[in-house]
């Protein structure tokens, strides 16, 4: 929320993201502490003023969170006559949140503040082939690895956020018929996590975190983004009005298996015809390349031979990025983004790629949809899934009812 407080008292705050409530509905310490998550410095006057709500009222609840150390004092304001007021902010410090990236081929762990400020990660090529019970026993290896060099206890760990390389029930957190990941359809990832780490855990598809990352660390003013990662696969994660979209089952956004033009006669691993990772993927560019007779057998070699100037790589890149730019082109003319960022490891070929997927696009679609819309590589790079893992529980925390649990969990503790 914009800090409005020198226009004068407000009638509407900012409960959740794209959710409004008046003054009236602000009656829990939760409610009050959203205005906070700005991270700037607040009176109890001007939260009151803002708020609608008594003094009395609000110094009851502020005091309620301070006791929980999400809040503390930030030294005192000018006074206009009489004792200084104090002045209170969001410390983001007080908790850590442990954040986790699963690739195909590899595993990435960060120790985070609420702000998805990294304070220490380590990665390791892990196949997620190797099943469930080794990628995660790793993560918890690592997770209290960096617990402890940072010399931060697991009584502060405020959750643990999981990005998988496949479609996840969001509400179960639970991977569904994963395509690239044996052995862990309908595996219980949560309660395998909780049971060395009994702090809330939320999993979701590694574009979907991905998304809310590179939004929240480069893109925060922007409420229409799409994500796309190409690398092993092809996917999108999607935000519209503010919100990540994950459709009916959870697969929103899977664009790897929309079919291209071009894709006529080739099989997909998923078993259809003509899907666009089947064309446009690091491993489908490099099959593409060895077979005429050029030396590639990943995404990552194809990445390397461009970069030393090699003409066959560099025209696949470009060919790829057409590719994506043909499904993009009708993403564009249905979602209306204002932001299409591009990641993953096939990135790192950056504008090879760029070059294809803007020259479809700008084409196929109409000037209104175009005329404001940004093509960008992605800027978070390799840290964009933990920064959206770290994301994904400190919405999940930090919302009204997270802190209202916080506060009563506290009480509880203390008698």
């Amino acid at each position: 929320m914009a800090d409005d407080r020198r226009n004068g008292p407000r009638t509407l705050v900012e409960t959740a993201p794209g959710e409004q409530a008046s003054a009236a509905a602000v009656y829990r310490a939760g409610d009050l502490f959203q205005l906070l998550r700005d991270g700037k410095p607040w009176t109890r006057a001007e939260l009151a003023m803002t708020t609608g709500l008594a003094r009395s009222t609000v110094a009851g609840k502020v005091d309620q969170l301070l006791s929980s150390g999400l809040v503390v004092s930030v030294g005192e304001a000018l006074s206009s006559g009489g004792r200084p007021p104090s002045r209170f902010a969001f410390h983001a410090q007080a908790r850590t949140v442990l954040a986790v990236d699963v690739g195909a081929s590899h595993v990435r762990v960060a120790l985070t503040d609420l702000n998805g400020d990294v304070l220490a990660e380590e990665r390791t090529a892990l196949p997620v082939a190797s099943g469930p019970e080794a990628v995660l026993g790793y993560v918890l290896e690592s997770g209290k690895r960096l617990l402890g060099d940072v010399h931060r206890p697991e009584t502060l760990l405020a959750g643990v956020g999981i990005g998988l390389p496949g479609p996840v029930e969001h509400a179960t957190g639970r991977p569904v018929k994963p395509p690239i990941m044996p052995g862990w359809d309908g595996f219980d990832v949560v309660g395998f996590v909780q049971r060395a780490l009994p702090v809330p855990v939320l999993v979701d598809n590694d574009v979907n975190i991905m998304a809310l990352g590179e939004r929240a660390g480069f893109w925060p003013g922007v409420d229409d983004l799409l994500f796309i990662k190409v690398a092993t696969g092809i996917g999108s994660g999607i935000i519209s009005s503010g919100q990540l979209q994950r459709g009916a089952d959870g697969t929103a956004g899977d664009l790897g298996h929309v079919r291209v033009a071009r894709g006529d006669g080739i099989v997909c691993r998923c078993g259809n015809v003509g899907c666009l990772e089947a064309l446009a993927s690091g491993p489908a560019v490099a099959r593409g390349l060895a077979a005429h007779g050029v030396p590639a057998e990943s995404g990552g070699d194809v990445v390397g031979l461009a970069a030393h100037g090699s003409l066959p790589a560099i025209q696949a890149l470009r060919q790829a990025g057409r590719d994506i730019g043909e499904v993009l082109a009708t993403c564009v003319n249905l979602l209306n983004p204002s932001v299409i960022v591009i990641g993953g490891s096939m990135a790192a070929a950056g504008e090879h790629v760029m070059a294809g997927v803007r020259e479809v696009v700008y084409h196929r679609s109409p000037p209104l949809a175009t005329t404001n819309l940004r093509i960008v590589l992605s800027r978070a790079g390799e840290r964009a899934a933990v920064m959206g893992a770290s994301q994904l529980v400190s919405q999940h925390i930090l919302s009204p009812a997270g802190i209202e649990a916080t506060l009563a969990a506290r009480v509880a503790s203390t008698g």
